[in-house]
């Protein structure tokens, strides 16, 4: 049976970003983007993240284009906006497509798992992958990173 481990994303800063690395924690995958009405959200991430990455949390961007082109930038310009303008230092990996027929292999594995509940229908749509690589649930784009619902399913993943 495929866990989250088995897939990898290519980091975006460059070089592969295996899942693996992060077996034994929790990983919140987050598809991102620079120009949309959720994009404060990455304050709130970089928060969970600075808060729960010394219990085992892994926060990881996505940062996708594929909502209405609100992610229009390269790599690298994706990468000094989130630094700059919210300090995020939790990993990110390369523009990757989260739906559609050419989406990663991990959200159409995770789409299959989880149902409705791992496609993303918009920017900043939320999955959370168990320490052993299995999802949990998915949390739709309103849900805010330091909504109550969103911190019980964290800390009973830690």
């Amino acid at each position: 049976m495929a866990t989250a481990h088995d897939f990898e994303f290519h980091a975006i800063d460059g070089g592969p970003l295996p899942l693996v690395q992060f077996k034994g924690k929790p990983i919140l995958v987050v598809n991102t983007a620079s120009k949309c009405g959720f994009t404060r959200q990455y304050a709130g991430l970089e928060a969970l993240w600075s808060q729960y990455k010394d219990h085992g949390l892994v926060v990881l961007g996505v940062p996708a284009n594929n909502f209405f082109g609100q992610e229009p930038g390269t790599d690298s310009q994706i990468a000094h906006f989130c630094s700059l303008t919210y300090g995020v230092d939790f990993p990110m990996t390369a523009k990757t497509d989260v739906v559609g027929r050419r989406a990663h292999p991990f959200y159409q594995w995770v789409k299959g798992a989880l149902g409705k509940g791992g496609k993303p229908r918009w920017n900043f749509h939320k999955i959370l992958i168990g320490k052993e690589g299995q999802p949990i649930a998915g949390f739709g784009s309103r849900t805010e990173p330091s909504a109550p619902e969103l911190i019980r399913a964290i800390e009973a993943a830690l």
